[in-house]
């Protein structure tokens, strides 16, 4: 379905495919003279700053099935690309991911969040919930020229870094391993768990509606014996990319869980993260925060 433009020639034509066959078929047929479209709070954000122009086209995703709604599909939990910020906020199944749901909250304001989309937050390269998506082990599945392909967040974000991201793929939705998440039977198979941490942080400018100077976010679980058994960590913030620190992780796995940790987890944090420096912040600045973030985090949650 096509929606004709409306007012001057300048205003895209809108298409609304309803399956990703014809999806793929305008993909081909408009030849790049388009961009993809779901609540688009960011892409009017940099049209009217003057910061991308405005395409000739625009493929509108929200009537694709498969991109919208969260749900169970064998031994994942599925969020469609198009699912509501406010949706993922509040829905039941997420709340078995709590430190994503934390960092929906975090995001914009209420009205923004009823309209942008998880998808768009993420393929924006630096959306406040690609933290919490890391330590979940997110899988993101894409539309590519030659079709459906998955690729884990991680590998992705590296693509921005190499310059090897397709600018045609589409995201379609966001799988994360239930053995990752709180139900029930999830880790049935796996070594027990007597004692689970998240946290995430996000620091901006002001208290709310902001965008992010440093983010993070931390998923550990301990066995009976008080070891660390699992852990995941990640960093992120601003126009910067997140990512996962690997090294961090390794300082605490297997290790006797103790409030005498942070201190070591903020310093190994702090030096592992690989920010930048602008107006607001100098990198050191947010190497720093990171770490302590982080180190405040573990140390709450271990006394508590």
């Amino acid at each position: 379905m096509v929606m004709p433009a409306y007012g001057s020639g300048a205003q895209p034509t809108v298409w609304q495919p309803v399956n990703l066959d014809e999806l793929q078929a305008l993909k081909n047929e408009l030849s790049g003279k388009y961009c993809f479209a779901a609540g688009t709070t960011l892409l009017r954000t940099q049209w009217e700053g003057g910061l991308v122009p405005v395409p000739e086209h625009m493929i509108s995703l929200a009537r694709i099935p498969d991109a919208s709604g969260v749900y169970v599909d064998g031994d994942d939990l599925v969020i469609g690309a198009v699912t509501r910020l406010g949706h993922c906020a509040t829905d039941v199944l997420l709340q078995q991911l709590p430190i994503l749901q934390s960092a929906m909250n975090a995001i914009a304001a209420p009205s923004i969040r009823n309209m942008a989309t998880i998808g768009g937050n993420i393929v924006s390269g630096v959306g406040d919930s690609i933290p919490a998506l890391l330590v979940y082990d997110a899988q993101l599945y894409w539309l590519t020229d030659n079709g459906m392909e998955m690729r884990s967040l991680s590998s992705w974000l590296n693509g921005g870094r190499d310059g090897s991201r397709n600018p045609n793929d589409v995201l379609i939705s966001i799988h994360i391993p239930l053995e990752n998440t709180h139900f029930p039977d999830a880790n049935s198979e796996q070594t027990a768990v007597a004692r689970e941490i998240s946290f995430y942080r996000k620091l901006g400018r002001r208290e709310t509606f902001t965008a992010s100077l440093v983010t993070i976010a931390f998923h550990g679980e301990m066995g009976a014996d008080d070891r660390w058994n699992k852990i995941a960590i990640a960093a992120g913030g601003g126009s910067g990319m997140a990512m996962r620190l690997t090294e961090s992780e390794k300082l605490l796995l297997g290790v006797d869980a103790s409030v005498m940790q942070a201190a070591s987890l903020a310093a190994s944090a702090a030096a592992e993260f690989v920010t930048y420096s602008d107006a607001f912040a100098t990198k050191q600045y947010r190497k720093q925060t990171a770490g302590n973030m982080l180190g405040a985090g573990l140390w709450e949650a271990l006394r508590s």
